[in-house]
């Protein structure tokens, strides 16, 4: 009769038992979920846990079980730099050495028997180690591997800015080239910002979207220690006051929360969800949101063509405004163009525009022409004809420096909790554009708040009427 193989919990077991330690719930809970998640052939996972929880010693047992019971595998882990890449690979080696159930698989040569990489026996001559670290900075294009495991690949200086963000997706993008068709991507980690790699669909644009998740947080809802033994009350307590709540929050309780207070605070918009109403009444066209008739509006278009997620972005705002002052973000577009297309990227946003204003009635949008806008108003106004969009195109130069447009635009209206903004806007980069925005910060991205601030500006100023106050005897003397 054939032994029946160990599973992942019994491998961890004997390995604890032989070293005098534990296995706590809080471990015995993930590994039963690595285990569950390879039987289920689920290959897009995401573990996030808290710091101190143990998960890169439990994701190092991990690898060293995969290579025992298929020893053909190749596992690269992927970390923010190889230093710490090299800390897991020589972690898994010294269990494959040590492991009662990795005998089996120990070489009879050390072949690439290194610190950073090792290859354990297995049939076939494969050109790639049984396991390699590798820094995300560092060449990985030549690779092949049937397990990635991205550990801590993001970390506080790599993702503190939007340029930095979007390299780290770029060099993260290269997984899927060098993973083996039906291989398994693993993330492990905690965020870092509150743009972070981990984020849900609920919490903003998620990078990992689709990926099986277990998240373990070091306080549940109910407030209870997910390892008592080791983080009682008394030391949450202790190390929520060391630590301080930003920290606490990212790191323990696995929350993508903001740095510290923004100049632009995104709690300050007031959240809708209602669509615009368009009718006629006694032959006039009225215009109505949330149940309040629209007094004006119109659009605000930045250009930009570079390639799409590169340089500046290209934005369209629209907003409306009611008779008592309040104003309305209804839409923010980010506009993107095919470079492989034949027609032009200036016709092809124009055509988007387009369409975005008659879909919304607008009736005016104005055209930032600094710089490579100067030639669009024409365009623009022939793909409104194509549309049938009645929409006046004007052309905006901008005199006065960003930072003070942005904040004449946006400061008096958050602060009179005046400025509203439809839940779609919400779905975009933009509450992170505020969030992150610094006025004499270069390098921020602020094209949907130079938007915003076109539209704004572009309006006058309203505030409801007021009765005019009783006159008494005048004090001049005079009749």
């Amino acid at each position: 009769m054939t032994e029946r193989p160990a599973d992942l919990t019994e491998f961890v077991w004997i390995w604890n038992n032989a070293a005098g330690l534990g296995t706590p719930p809080v471990h015995r809970r993930i590994l039963r979920w690595l285990e569950a998640r390879r039987e289920a052939n689920d290959t897009r996972l995401l573990l996030m846990a808290f710091r101190g929880c143990g998960k890169s010693t439990l994701v190092g047992l991990y690898c060293a079980w995969l290579l025992s019971r298929w020893p053909e595998t190749r596992i690269l882990v992927l970390a923010a730099d190889h230093l710490l890449a090299t800390k897991m690979v020589g972690t898994v080696r010294r269990i494959v050495e040590r492991h009662p159930l990795c005998k089996p698989i120990l070489p009879d040569v050390a072949e690439a028997w290194a610190v950073d990489r090792f290859t354990v026996r297995r049939a076939g001559a494969l050109r790639d180690p049984s396991m390699l670290a590798a820094g995300l900075s560092g060449n990985i294009t030549g690779a092949r591997a049937d397990v990635i495991i991205c550990d801590d690949v993001e970390v506080a200086g790599n993702c503190d800015t939007p340029g930095k963000r979007d390299e780290l997706r770029q060099r993260l993008a290269e997984t899927e080239f060098i993973l083996t068709p039906g291989g398994t991507l693993l993330y492990v980690g905690t965020p870092h910002c509150a743009e972070s790699l981990y984020r849900t669909p609920e919490e903003g644009e998620a990078t990992l979207a689709g990926y099986r998740r277990l998240v373990v947080p070091l306080v549940n809802g109910a407030g209870r220690s997910a390892w008592p033994q080791r983080f009682p009350p008394e030391a949450v307590a202790a190390l929520r006051e060391r630590v301080g709540p930003i920290h606490f929050s990212r790191q323990m309780l696995l929350r993508p929360v903001a740095g510290g207070p923004a100049r632009l605070d995104p709690a300050l918009l007031i959240r809708y969800r209602e669509e615009l109403d368009y009718r006629e009444a006694h032959g006039r066209p009225v215009l109505g949101l949330m149940g309040r008739r629209m007094a004006s509006g119109g659009g605000f278009w930045d250009p930009a063509y570079g390639r799409p997620g590169r340089g500046d972005g290209s934005v369209l705002a629209a907003t409306f405004a009611d008779a008592e002052g309040n104003h309305y973000l209804h839409r923010l577009h980010y506009l993107t163009h095919d470079p492989d297309a034949a027609e032009d990227p200036a016709t092809q946003q124009c055509r988007q525009v387009a369409q975005i204003a008659r879909d919304l009635w607008l009736p005016v949008l104005r055209v930032e022409t600094n710089g490579i806008g100067r030639f669009l108003p024409a365009l623009l106004r022939r793909e409104m004809a194509r549309a049938g969009a009645p929409c006046a195109v004007v052309e905006q130069h901008s005199h006065r420096p960003k930072q003070e447009r942005i904040l004449s635009a946006l400061d008096p209206l958050l602060a009179g909790r005046r400025l509203h903004a439809h839940e779609q806007v919400f779905r975009t980069p933009f509450p992170a554009e505020m969030n992150e925005w610094k006025p004499d910060t270069p390098g921020t991205r602020d094209d949907a708040l130079d938007a915003l601030a076109g539209c704004l500006l572009a309006e006058p100023v309203r505030l409801p009427g007021a009765p005019p106050a009783p006159r008494g005897p005048g004090w001049r003397g005079v009749a």
